[in-house]
Formats: C-alpha cells, structure tokens, sequence
C-alpha cells in the first residue's frame, strides 16, 4: 500500500494574522526609527553648532557653516588665564574629590557589604536620601560654616566638600560593586594569615577595579562641571575652575564671544574624553583578569 504524505498547509487565520501583524510591526519599527532620529538630531544640533562655531571667525548663536575656516578662537583662549590655570583648578578639584571619595567609599562599602546588621538597610535608606538632597539648600549653612572656620577660599577645603556631597551615591555604588565579589577568597587570604584590611586592599580592590572605575568617572565628572560649589566658596580669580571661568565669554549688555566660546568648550571637554578612554581600557584589561581570575 502507498502512503502519500501531502504538505502542511496553514490555516487561513493564521496566515491572515500574520498578514495583519506584520505591517504593523513595520509600522512600529518605522515610528521608534523616527523618534530615535528626533532624540539623536536634538544632541547632534548642539554639538554641530559647537564645532562650526569654534573654527568660525563670525560665529553667532545661530547654526552655519563657516565661510573660511580659522583657529583664531582657539589662539585667543589659548592664554594661561583664561584656559590653562582653569583647567588645572578643575583638574585638582575633580581629582581630589575623587580620590577622596573612592578610598572613603570602599572603607564605608566594606562593613555593609561583609557583615549583616540590622541597622545595614536603614543606614542604605539614609544614604539613598542623602542622594536627594539638593546641593543648593544646604549651601547657605555650609557657606556660614566655611566663614567660621576661616576655610572660604581654600582649595582643600572645597575638594573635602565636593567628595562629601558625592559620597552617599559613591558609596551605594561601591556596596554593589563589592557584593559581587565572593566572600569565599578573602576567607582563603584569612586562613593565611591576612588581617581583613590586607585582604581587601590585596584581593577585594584589584577584583572590584571595574567598578571603581565607574565610581571614579561618576564622581569625576560630576565635579568637573560643578558650578555651584566653586563659585560661592572660592573667591580669588586665580583659583576659580573652568566650570565658572567660562562666564568671563558672556560679556555686558548681552555681548557674547561665541567662537572663542565654542572653542573653550571643546577644550574643557577634551580632558574628560581623555579619562573616559583610558578608564575603559584599564576596565576592559580588569574585567578580563577578573574572568581568568574567577575561571
């Protein structure tokens, strides 16, 4: 006897839902394109307008092409007053801040994350609060504070104040961070005769670098274009950060440099595209130990 095997045929209403689907998910795919597009021309416009008015002798507010291309604004910002010195402020200020608040936060992240209290998920509840807090309606008691104890205009005292305002998110952060790194081989350094700070100066650290480089770029950048802070506590003009020194191109009466402008700009961001590439390498090269490590 022969069997005849015919083909499977599709019943009509699935084929008509996929009909009806499909264009659909064309559509769909069609509009979150354009919305993508609308969100990426709502940075690039910006960003065209700073690089075309940075090399453009007669920049204006407006976006447009140059009529001849000159690196006159960036010879008239290149001076040590007006770009070199700021700069530099802005490096010690970011610097420090973060430096202070990555050593400080691994010291606050380590007790929190190894040892279980009662009192762990309050103090983590504190610390999310302090997050919300704005810098702005805590700076009339700091600025009193500052003026008592005779620290206005002091460079360390403001790196102390920056680091302390950026702690709360470092530290939950580096909680996170050091959560993920199994409590198993600091017990190996201990049976060795490691103290605790050994092993986490010798084990937990190298193996959580990736993420104190996130905590460190954070913290960075967000004291680099702190505004606020510097402007109310430092007084003299040769400590002022780029961040405020960048209002000396907005003249009186509305009279604005826009190419010399554009050009401080790309300058004041050059050294925090610089931090990001070599962070992101030392993090890919740690990441990678971390793997060997763990493997």
């Amino acid at each position: 006897m022969r069997v005849t095997i015919l083909p499977a045929v599709t019943p009509v209403s699935t084929r008509l839902a996929a009909s009806v689907a499909s264009p659909n998910k064309a559509v769909s795919a069609l509009l979150a394109n354009g919305i993508l597009v609308l969100i990426a021309l709502c940075f690039l416009l910006p960003l065209a307008w700073l690089v075309l008015a940075s090399i453009d002798e007669r920049a204006s507010y407006q976006t447009q092409l140059p009529t001849a291309l000159s690196l006159e604004n960036f010879r008239a910002v290149l001076t040590p007053d007006l770009t070199f010195r700021p700069l530099w402020n802005s490096f010690l200020l970011s610097a420090g801040a973060s430096v202070v608040t990555v050593v400080t936060s691994i010291l606050a992240a380590y007790p929190l994350s190894r040892y279980s209290t009662r009192f762990n998920k309050p103090f983590m509840y504190s610390i999310l609060f302090g997050t919300c807090l704005p810098i702005t309606a805590i700076m009339v008691p700091v600025y009193s504070l500052f003026v008592r104890l005779q620290l206005i205009d002091s460079m360390g005292a403001t790196i102390l104040f920056m680091a302390a305002t950026s702690l709360p998110m470092a530290i939950w952060m580096t909680k996170n961070f050091m959560d993920s790194v199994p409590i198993g081989l600091e017990e190996a350094a201990w049976v060795d005769g490691a103290s605790a700070m050994t092993a986490l100066r010798r084990i937990v650290v190298p193996l959580m670098r990736p993420g104190l480089g996130v905590v460190f770029i954070f913290v960075f950048i967000q004291a680099w274009g702190n505004f606020f802070v510097p402007f109310i506590l430092l007084l003299s003009p040769s400590k002022q950060p780029a961040a405020v020194s960048i209002y000396s191109f907005f003249g009186q009466f509305g009279a604005i440099a826009y190419g010399q402008l554009a050009a401080f700009s790309m300058l004041y961001s050059v050294p925090v595209i610089l931090l990001y590439a070599l962070v992101s390498r030392g993090m890919g090269a740690s990441f990678s130990m971390s793997g060997a490590i763990k493997g």
